[in-house]
């Protein structure tokens, strides 16, 4: 099996966008194929990350027509849904497509529109991923993400304060990504008398609704030294699901689907988390970036709240955790969060991530999480 590289990357405005999710999706794909060099005709196929833009917005069959809007044809194409975690899925679509020798050129392009609904009609959509007993009764997505906080702070004695200062963090990191829906600093106080949401978790614990698109371009490494000096490689990536029913595992603060993904990633890569210089991991809550950087084997259980306290996860710690901001800062377009992440893991280990360089940066992870932990993708990726 040759050695996977991605050639070039993309990523829109994320925030409140005009215009539709085919038009997010044409934006990107169309920056991505002038960042590449590469002629849409060389296409083999297209995958187009994606969880809800019928629901949205009622357009299917959109991987068509973005193939039709970058002038792609006749490449294979095939819309990829994992509720939150699609854009991790299609970064494994596409590097599989590629793996298998079934394709020289593969184009990944994933997107969300979602700014146009009110935040009930939004939630409701993604609380569409719980189990339908759980939707039943009203359960959410945030009111997962409170119990588990809950759970965390008591058994691990961590003082509230510390999922507030991810926030604060990560909003910091955002500052100097010129993407990101929020580029503003936010301090500690503020997070911590926002409006409640779930017990203990306010609005500032939580990402925003966001619209936007991010893309990538895979191919073997001998196709990329066609190409450009300038690539890197995707040595693993691991996909795994947990119960779909989150009261039925029996450490709510594990996320099995987290350590048994990067597990594989690890292994594929011949890589361990010591080897990790800088990662992007799903935030979509505060306490989701203390459970993955655990369970990816960063930090000791029930430890990850005081690497955030120490400031080792910060820029200039020795384990930088979301550069760009992370879902919080940057915000969470569904479809395309996935894409984005390894899209900032791509920027650092080129050197190209500007005030958010992280200095040294040779290996990198992105994590990619659906749901409350239902299924999650984990990518590494290495300079050369």
């Amino acid at each position: 099996m040759e050695n996977v590289a991605i050639i070039g990357a993309s990523m829109t405005q994320f925030g409140q966008r005009d215009g539709w999710v085919l038009d997010l999706l044409s934006e990107a794909g169309t920056a991505c194929l002038d960042d590449a060099g590469v002629s849409p005709d060389v296409i083999d196929h297209l995958y187009v990350s994606n969880m809800a833009s019928g629901e949205f917005e009622g357009q299917t069959g959109i991987m068509n027509a973005v193939a039709h809007d970058l002038a792609a044809m006749p490449a294979y194409t095939a819309r990829i849904d994992q509720t939150s975690s699609s854009g991790g899925a299609g970064v494994k679509h596409a590097w599989q497509s590629v793996a298998s020798g079934a394709s020289d050129m593969t184009l990944l392009v994933g997107a969300e529109k979602m700014t146009h609904r009110t935040t009930p009609e939004a939630t409701d959509v993604i609380a569409s991923i719980t189990h339908p007993m759980e939707y039943k009764h009203g359960v959410t997505l945030p009111s997962f993400a409170g119990l588990t906080a809950r759970l965390y702070l008591d058994t691990y004695d961590a003082p509230r304060e510390s999922l507030g200062k991810v926030a604060v963090k990560n909003h910091r990191h955002g500052v100097h990504n010129e993407h990101a829906q929020f580029q503003k600093e936010v301090d500690l106080e503020t997070v911590l008398e926002s409006p409640m949401v779930a017990d203990p978790l306010r609005l500032y614990d939580f990402c925003p609704i966001t619209d936007g698109s991010a893309a990538l371009m895979f191919c073997p490494e001998s196709v990329a030294k066609e190409y450009t000096d300038d690539y890197v490689l995707v040595p693993g990536v691991g996909g795994a699901t947990d119960t779909h029913v989150v009261h039925e595992r029996a450490d709510p603060t594990t996320m099995r689907g987290v350590v048994e993904s990067s597990n594989i990633a690890y292994d594929m890569a011949d890589l361990g988390p010591e080897d990790v210089d800088v990662a992007e991991l799903h935030d979509m809550f505060t306490i989701l970036e203390f459970l993955q950087s655990e369970d990816l084997g960063f930090f000791e259980k029930g430890e990850g709240w005081k690497a955030v306290e120490e400031g080792r996860t910060e820029m200039g710690g020795d384990l930088p955790i979301n550069p760009s901001g992370g879902l919080k800062s940057k915000g969470h377009p569904l479809g395309a969060s996935g894409v984005a992440q390894v899209y900032e893991i791509y920027e650092q280990l080129l050197g190209e991530a500007g005030k958010r360089q992280v200095d040294d940066a040779d290996t990198g992870l992105a994590c990619n999480v659906g749901g409350f932990g239902n299924c999650v993708i984990t990518t590494l990726m290495e300079a050369v």
